[in-house]
């Protein structure tokens, strides 16, 4: 429900917009703008083409501009920067977050990161450089190294003396982290406590030392994983000492998240997920004529398969009727076994000690499920050509399509994973090819052993 009202919401935005933009209003357009959060305006940038794009990425709030272009997409981004100059960009970023300047740093031209570097001071620049070492999509990319720190020695009046000095507590604080000499992660301290206690207590009195962190190499969607099942507003990552590196905060997971299913619905298309809804044509030609191509590769691959009973289909003509059915509806049960275990890798779920069970329980659901679908078409197929041969030949060929489709939509995810290709983009694809030809195999293989027998 929530989700549809924000994209309600997005779509009234935009409907508005373009109306002001088509009458050449742009105070109604700059009044709008400025009611909105960055991510809602990196959204609406996203739903523009590239013309309005820039009229109103000119009326967005210097202010913002940082923070619009960590929320819209790379493509997205590439124009937006390429419409700036470089004192536009430097002002832009050199306030973001460490985390947030981590993630568009590398899309910056090299003068703009010379300068922005400049400009920053020494621990801030250590700061960037340090998340910049560590790969992509892992907790050390993620994590923002601002952090509040507290020794356990010291007590609730001293802490709250030192917080009302430092003036300001970064974003999403809902804890502050107890450190050794060595700056090793001791436990945490809620902040409810700090002001709910009496002044003298000791800070060691108070420490969570059941606190779960992250290591610096975790991989992202492991870290979404955490945080879904703690509840965590933040977390804090150390490395193989134990040394507090920084921390993660839910704003970061959200966006994880959000990634995450626009990664699995665009990719089993075999489309990227930053992609431009409004890219030049050359660039959406190049990005999606190679999935194209390996669907007509396969295409061939099933077409062989039907060229090996050619004959069979000259003498009985019903089967060419019925053969879109057997690959179309296997095609859809293997989709459906797909989606589950690339969501059940995803999280977590799914791996070699469960595999078995679930290729068992999958087995027997495609068995059920293809004897009460072979059994529905067999009928049709009788009444519409009048052959009990061939209502029995579809039925079964059905029933051994569904099978095939569970086989590959367990087992080719697990294999795919262990090659380290990934199965949300490169699944249907495969998985569909293989229900096409086993279809079109066991249904003209049992045709032309029944029927023309």
């Amino acid at each position: 429900m929530a989700e549809a009202v924000r994209h309600d919401k997005t779509a009234r935005q935009l409907r508005l917009l373009s109306d002001a933009l088509d009458s050449g209003r742009l105070g109604p357009v700059r009044r709008m703008v400025h009611t909105l959060a960055p991510a809602e305006i990196g959204n609406l940038l996203e739903s523009l083409p590239p013309d309005k794009r820039m009229v109103v990425w000119g009326l967005v709030d210097p202010a913002d501009d940082g923070e619009v272009l960590v929320h819209v997409g790379d493509e997205v981004r590439e124009s937006l920067i390429a419409d700036m100059d470089q004192d536009e960009l430097v002002a832009a970023v050199e306030d973001l977050d460490i985390d947030d300047l981590a993630d568009l740093v590398e899309d910056l031209p090299d003068a703009v990161i010379d300068q922005l570097l400049q400009s920053m001071d020494r621990d801030n620049r250590e700061r960037l450089e340090k998340v910049l070492s560590y790969a992509e999509d892992t907790a050390g990319r993620l994590m923002n190294p601002d952090v509040v720190t507290v020794r356990a020695d010291t007590t609730v009046d001293v802490v709250l003396r030192f917080l009302r000095l430092r003036g300001e507590l970064p974003d999403h604080t809902d804890h502050l982290y107890v450190v050794n000499r060595r700056h090793q992660l001791i436990g945490w301290v809620a902040l409810q406590d700090l002001v709910t206690r009496d002044p003298s207590t000791p800070i060691n009195q108070l420490i969570d030392d059941e606190l779960e962190s992250l290591h610096v190499d975790t991989p992202a969607d492991e870290v979404a994983r955490r945080f879904s099942d703690n509840d965590w507003v933040s977390a804090p990552v150390v490395d193989d000492h134990n040394v507090l590196l920084g921390r993660i905060t839910i704003d970061d997971v959200v966006d994880i998240i959000r990634e995450q299913a626009e990664h699995q619905a665009l990719g089993a298309a075999g489309l990227d997920e930053d992609e431009d809804l409004f890219s030049p044509i050359r660039r959406a030609v190049r990005g999606r004529v190679v999935w194209l191509g390996i669907n007509l590769l396969t295409a061939f691959l099933a077409a062989a398969v039907i060229g090996q009973f050619d004959a069979t289909i000259e003498k009985i003509v019903a089967l060419a009727v019925l053969m879109p059915i057997v690959a179309g509806i296997g095609g859809n049960a293997a989709v459906q076994v797909l989606t589950l275990m690339v969501r059940g890798l995803a999280l977590g779920q799914v791996g070699p000690s469960n595999a078995s069970i679930l290729l068992w329980k999958e087995l027997r659901v495609a068995l059920i499920n293809g004897l009460l679908i072979g059994l529905l078409v067999g009928a049709v197929a009788l009444l519409w050509f009048g052959s009990w041969a061939l209502s029995a030949v579809i039925a079964a060929a059905l029933v051994l399509n569904f099978c095939s489709a569970a086989l590959a939509g367990v087992l080719l995810p697990l294999l795919l994973k262990r090659m380290r290709i990934d199965p949300a983009v490169a699944g249907t694809v495969v998985v569909t090819a293989v229900t096409d030809v086993m279809g079109f195999f066991s249904f003209l293989g049992l045709a032309t052993a029944i029927l023309l027998h």
